[in-house]
């Protein structure tokens, strides 16, 4: 070799643990070879981002792709996730027409990552409504992250509610291949009689998606996990925690022994009813959001470590799914993937924080809970080479710079102040966004295995 290195990247590296002011990280194929600071090894290529901020890739640990237009939607949302330094997307298996329940299904949907994705991607499965425990085995031999079950119904094929029994025996099976099993927690009778008293009354407005889906349906699920999680040793996992009390409860229930953890989505740290009555549709997602005093409940959860990892449930449906003036025919999920750096980062930043804690909950720790680590989550030797360089700045979010299809170009952020911005994403040592332009090709990303 002409020289010791591939690459080698300048600026300030930032870990979960600590910032190397003028530091480098240099290359060999995929990997990282070399971490320093000071003077910078040769290399065939040197990316110089002096001044910036290079992280981790992120690791978003709860996305889909394929929920409104099916498998398609892997390209332009993984294009997304490039812009916004998300180098490994976790995609959930809810997909259209048909849900990831066994590992034909999951085979096929590999092959479709393989040749459109941007970035990497692991995989969530699940099981169909009824009958598919059985699948579980094949499923996690095949190389998903985690599951995914819910109990609450959005569609009894592709989005089931499984009820308690199949859960149970669900659970119990899923324990015995050592994965975590994540479960969308929502009470679907106490919603559906709320929703129905709501329409009865004629309130569509947005806020009654708010007080149609409150706290306590989302505790009532969290409770039924977790006690079906304690009886069969599962490691279950609240899918998106709008509320503080949802980590409580799953401390509560590991103080008596089970695997019990929950995730918070961005919008839960930032997002209130407030936004919801002033973005309408375009505010809607489910869980939805809730009150500001909530929201500094989450944060004191999350610098208290209880959180297990910070993600953005990306959802692009459409907007015109989003436009309706009746808040219950309006499509459930936010765009946030290209936001959800910046976003993470300017947070952080208005509190005081450091920003080490989005190379944690953003990155590490979704990589961990999913298998991926150190592969992929981390800024080490032997590891991907999945580097995002943020660049401090005054900046303003704008929808139209969006990557995906022209239809998914709209964002519940668009306007929003933003103290830094993107400047780059590597993806195992190849420059994918240079700050302007989408450099990957479909089939650029891979399948990524739980290791």
């Amino acid at each position: 070799m002409s020289t010791p290195f591939d690459s080698v990247f300048l600026g300030d590296i930032v870990t979960s643990q600590e910032i190397l002011r003028n530091g480098y990280v240099a290359t060999r194929g995929d990997v990282v070879a070399a971490i320093g600071v000071g003077e910078p090894p040769a290399a065939g290529a040197v990316h110089n981002h002096t001044g910036c901020l290079i992280f981790p890739g992120l690791v978003d640990g709860h996305m889909h792709t394929a929920s409104a237009i099916g498998w398609p939607g892997i390209e332009g949302a993984t294009r997304s996730a490039a812009a916004g330094g998300v180098t490994t997307c976790v995609d959930m298996p809810y997909d259209v027409p048909q849900a990831v329940v066994n590992a034909e299904i999951l085979a096929e949907k590999i092959g479709w990552v393989e040749h459109t994705a941007h970035v990497d991607m692991a995989l969530y499965g699940t099981i169909r409504k009824t009958g598919g425990v059985e699948a579980i085995a094949d499923l996690a031999a095949a190389g998903i992250s985690a599951f995914k079950l819910s109990t609450y119904e959005y569609d009894a094929v592709r989005f089931p509610r499984i009820d308690h029994p199949t859960m149970l025996a669900a659970f119990a099976e899923i324990a015995k291949t050592g994965l975590p099993v994540a479960v969308h927690n929502e009470d679907q009778e106490l919603v559906e009689r709320l929703t129905a008293e709501a329409r009865a009354a004629g309130r569509t407005d947005a806020i009654m998606h708010a007080r149609t889906r409150p706290a306590l349906a989302e505790t009532l699920a969290d409770l039924e996990i977790f006690e079906l999680g304690l009886a069969t040793g599962a490691h279950v996992h609240i899918a998106h925690s709008s509320l503080a009390r949802g980590f409580d409860i799953a401390a509560a229930f590991r103080a008596m022994g089970a695997r019990a953890t929950g995730e918070a989505c961005i919008q839960y740290l930032c997002m209130t009813e407030e936004d919801l009555v002033r973005l309408g549709g375009r505010g809607k997602c489910n869980p939805p959001f809730r009150t500001q005093a909530e929201v500094a409940a989450m944060w004191e959860k999350l610098e208290a470590g209880e959180i297990e990892y910070v993600s953005t449930d990306h959802a692009p449906w459409p907007a015109d799914r989003k436009t309706s003036a009746d808040i219950f025919a309006c499509g459930a999920g936010l765009v946030g993937m290209q936001s959800f750096a910046p976003l993470m980062f300017t947070l952080l930043d208005e509190r005081g924080l450091p920003p080490n804690l989005m190379a944690l909950y953003c990155a590490e720790r979704s990589a961990k809970m999913h298998g991926l680590y150190p592969k992929k989550g981390a800024i080490r030797l032997g590891s991907d080479c999945d580097l995002m360089v943020m660049e401090r700045g005054d900046f303003t979010f704008d929808e139209a710079t969006i990557q995906d299809r022209p239809e998914m170009r709209w964002s519940p952020y668009h306007g929003r102040r933003m103290r830094a911005r993107v400047a780059a994403t590597v993806l195992r040592g190849r420059v994918i966004w240079d700050g302007a332009r989408v450099l990957a090709t479909p089939g650029t990303g891979r399948f990524v295995r739980r290791q």
